[in-house]
């Protein structure tokens, strides 16, 4: 499943940084849009910023084993060697791209650093009935909040909804377990101080045999607009 890749090269030795953006978002919303990658070519970093499958300029998703965890990190792994063939990279996740980037390392060994924002130490998309997101889609009130506010979420303008219906239960088949295998280079754990999504972070912590935290100001989409996280992040990997 190749994905849509948005690549900024520079003069540098120093490994290229991934960004890997949210869920129902894309990597020109989180990330170009937002000074990220001026940010990074000031601190001399090459950068390739990823659309997840169903997001962005990627391609739509088909079928229910395009959607699971598995081959979503499969495809991430690709294309990145798609892109930048050898040698080691650091990666930057934020929500969904958090949870992700936490299990790239076993999916791919060039991983060199992680920074992962906005990531929460439990699994929302096994909370959602996939009969009460349809409903939703159709307009009816589902009985639980969640699947109206993914409904939402996955029905706003210029969304692949059906993509993103899709990915839901595809994400909830392997449900994030951050305790059975947590990676194993450098960590850096970064939440924002009024984000409930982070609540319970530092079980994250817990898990990571060479991990650090720091919060920063802003609630989920305060935090990842922050020049605060883009502070830390660049030094941590820089160091």
């Amino acid at each position: 499943m190749p994905l849509a890749t948005h690549h900024f090269p520079t003069d540098t030795t120093a490994p290229p940084v991934i960004l890997l953006h949210g869920f129902a978002s894309s990597a020109a919303e989180d990330f170009i849009a937002t000074g990220w990658i001026e940010s990074l070519h000031r601190a001399g970093r090459e950068v390739i910023a990823l659309d997840l499958p169903g997001h962005g300029e990627s391609p739509a998703l088909t079928s229910a084993a395009e959607a699971t965890t598995s081959a979503v990190l499969d495809a991430i792994a690709s294309a990145i060697d798609t892109i930048t063939p050898a040698g080691p990279i650091d990666v930057v996740g934020y929500s969904l791209g958090a949870r992700l980037a936490w299990d790239l390392p076993r999916h791919s060994d060039r991983v060199h650093r992680l920074v992962l924002g906005g990531a929460s130490p439990f699994e929302p998309f096994a909370a959602v009935d996939t009969t009460e997101l349809a409903e939703a889609l159709n307009g009816d009130t589902p009985a639980h909040p969640l699947a109206g506010m993914m409904a939402g979420m996955i029905s706003a303008p210029g969304r692949d909804t059906a993509s993103l219906a899709r990915l839901i239960p595809g994400l909830a088949s392997e449900p994030f377990a951050p305790e059975q295998q947590a990676p194993r280079v450098p960590t850096l754990l970064v939440a924002g101080s009024s984000d409930p999504m982070t609540q319970a972070i530092e079980a994250l912590l817990a898990a990571l045999p060479h991990g650090s935290l720091t919060h920063v100001p802003g609630d989920h989409r305060g935090a990842l607009d922050s020049a605060e996280f883009r502070s830390c992040a660049i030094d941590y990997l820089a160091a």
